[in-house]
């Protein structure tokens, strides 16, 4: 990556590697590991310096990269035929002070995880744009290749699946449960 040839501009490189944390956390969602999504990255941002010459619209290159990430998804996912959970460490700041405050919070953290994880690939593909990268929806419909109709018809399923999920599973807790990581101290 390193070979300047692979892009005329330097600022059309440094743009192309600034997605690079932003691709990240959608490749997170996609896949559910962090070392894959890295991976899904690297590759995603490799092709797309190859393929600088496709990029029709500098204003749209963050949509782009993510249509080249979403096909090298795919590939991936046609080459493995399965598809892992989501792994539930996590190491996010506690916003309340102290160790139930923070398993608390890593406690909400694993439930929305899990219910991610239960979406249709679709779904969380849709999720990961609009929601965790904040496309609007038609970036998220060149990025998917789909209709934007799709992608709100997608997105609207998926929240409403997401809160039915974690209604349910909030309703099965005791209001007196202790957190899970409190269970496994």
């Amino acid at each position: 990556m390193g070979n300047i040839t692979l892009c005329p501009t330097t600022r059309l490189h440094d743009r192309i590697i600034n997605t690079r944390e932003r691709l990240y956390r959608i490749a997170v969602v996609w896949c559910g590991d962090q070392m894959l999504a890295d991976d899904l990255v690297q590759e995603t941002i490799v092709s797309a310096m190859k393929n600088h010459r496709q990029l029709r619209d500098k204003n749209c290159l963050f949509g782009w990269v993510c249509s080249i990430m979403k096909n090298h998804w795919y590939q991936h996912l046609r080459k493995q035929r399965k598809h892992d959970n989501i792994d539930d460490q996590l190491n996010l700041p506690s916003y309340d002070h102290g160790p139930f405050g923070k398993c608390q919070e890593m406690d909400i953290i694993r439930q929305v995880r899990i219910a991610v994880n239960d979406l249709t690939l679709q779904q969380r593909q849709v999720i990961a744009l609009v929601d965790l990268s904040e496309l609007t929806y038609c970036d998220v419909a060149q990025a998917l290749d789909i209709p934007v109709g799709t992608v709100m018809s997608r997105l609207h399923k998926a929240r409403k699946t997401l809160l039915k999920k974690l209604e349910i599973n909030q309703r099965k807790m005791p209001l007196d449960a202790p957190p899970q990581c409190a269970k496994q101290a």
